[in-house]
């Protein structure tokens, strides 16, 4: 079952060949964490979804108020077996003809779920190598920050780890410094410093993301900054690890040679439970 435009039913019923999301990338979406009725981070959600509406020159309608998108979600989600999480995937696409001039900025949606396992997150202390993908980089621009369909090089880099022995890869940009990994914020902890990279540099502009940088503030003997880092310093890391709003903290536990500790991550994963419960 999916929400299309509000109404429950079991397919869209719209042909993809008529669909500028599937033509030309022309959608944006959210991936957001339900537990039973509790949307986690739905105002960071919203905010996110209009901004980047905006940013892509996409009408907004009216009635598209954070309580709206909250009611169209749990109309879905009561639909669901699994009351204990799910996984949403809120889509938005301009919904017009033509070519890469579109004859309309309105827009239609598409709200999907899956069942998710647990509602808390949990702290997985098995093996995590992950390797940098270099074939494509990605560009500092503000359409980067975004969660928009044109993700191949996501794609690409996923299909590139599992082809080569690793559970993901490592993003660049144009300068040559690690931005994300395909699926998440990169952060790395040298010393007493949590450090990952600022939106300057191209990176997804996350919900998790704001979490963590907030969660990690507040520790103590803990310093949080946003700067780049390089390759170079992957390897003087004493911890990496990656963050998103499904999987929580996914500590990495091997870059080349190099092997990490994952006790920060751990007591963060236990700090982001006490806030999401």
């Amino acid at each position: 079952m999916i929400n299309y435009n509000g109404s429950i039913q079991d397919t869209s019923n719209y042909s993809i060949e008529n669909n500028r999301g599937f033509l030309f990338g022309d959608a944006i979406f959210e991936t957001i964490k339900v537990n039973g009725t509790k949307i986690l981070f739905l105002e960071e959600h919203y905010l996110r979804l209009m901004a980047s509406m905006r940013i892509c020159r996409m009408e907004i309608p009216m009635n598209f108020t954070m309580e709206f998108m909250e009611e169209e979600i749990l109309k879905l989600i009561a639909l669901q077996a699994n009351t204990v999480s799910n996984r949403i995937r809120f889509s938005v696409f301009r919904n017009a003809e033509g070519f890469y001039h579109p004859t309309s900025n309105d827009v239609q949606f598409i709200i999907t779920c899956s069942e998710l396992a647990s509602d808390s997150y949990v702290f997985s202390s098995t093996t995590y190598e992950v390797e940098l993908f270099k074939d494509f980089h990605i560009s500092k621009h503000l359409l980067a920050t975004l969660k928009t369909n044109n993700k191949m090089i996501n794609v690409v880099a996923s299909i590139f780890a599992k082809e080569n022995g690793f559970e993901n890869c490592l993003l660049i940009n144009e300068d040559k410094n690690v931005v994300e990994a395909t699926n998440g914020t990169i952060f790395m902890k040298m010393g007493n410093q949590i450090i990952t990279p600022p939106i300057s540099e191209g990176c997804l502009n996350g919900i998790m993301r704001k979490q963590v940088i907030a969660i990690v503030a507040k520790m103590e003997g803990i310093e949080m900054i946003e700067k780049s880092i390089s390759p170079f310093d992957l390897q003087k890391a004493d911890e990496l690890f990656i963050s998103n709003v499904i999987t929580g903290i996914q500590p990495i536990t091997k870059y080349r040679k190099k092997e990490f500790t994952s006790e920060v991550a751990k007591e963060i994963t236990s700090l982001l439970n006490a806030l999401i419960n």
